[in-house]
């Protein structure tokens, strides 16, 4: 296993991811990175436009690999929209929320359920829960694990994390 990252560089791979959600070129048919596979999907709109309002993009340009922990336009909804309005207006709180669902390294669905815990780049970490084949990250289920992208790999879930 790799050496964890600095604090700086970590923000600097979480900014990066961001940067990638939303600026990334489209890329042949199976080497799509994560931002094409997001984009592609079309259920992450509100992730993206939190990556946008949060101003991410000009800080990420290197690739991974990278794991996102990625809420659907479902799991957005949960929040009630007052508070989601709130949390886009805040750029500081927005970047430490899109951060936390980011970790350094290519992290499968595998990997996740042999550990009780998980560093992200945001700098906290998160916890791991897992009962059969159901894997949660804190109150959050994954429900498409291990989408892979050319540089990391993408974990679908079903509920925004906020970092406490």
């Amino acid at each position: 296993m790799k050496q964890p990252l600095t604090r700086t560089s970590a923000i600097l791979a979480g900014a990066a991811l961001v940067a990638l959600l939303v600026f990334a070129p489209a890329r042949a048919q199976g080497t799509k990175d994560i931002v094409d596979v997001a984009v592609a999907a079309g259920s992450f709109k509100t992730l993206v436009a939190a990556v946008q309002a949060a101003n991410l993009v000009e800080v990420l340009k290197r690739p991974g690999p990278l794991t996102v922990l990625a809420p659907t336009d479902e799991a957005f909804a949960k929040i009630p929209k007052a508070d989601l309005d709130a949390l886009m207006k805040d750029k500081a709180k927005l970047a430490a929320v899109l951060q936390y669902h980011v970790l350094a390294g290519n992290v499968s669905a595998a990997d996740l359920k042999m550990m009780k815990d998980f560093g992200t780049v945001q700098g906290k970490r998160i916890q791991i829960s897992s009962a059969g084949a159901t894997l949660k990250i804190n109150n959050a289920t994954i429900i498409k694990p291990d989408v892979p992208a050319s540089n990391g790999v993408i974990h679908v879930i079903d509920t925004v994390l906020m970092p406490k």
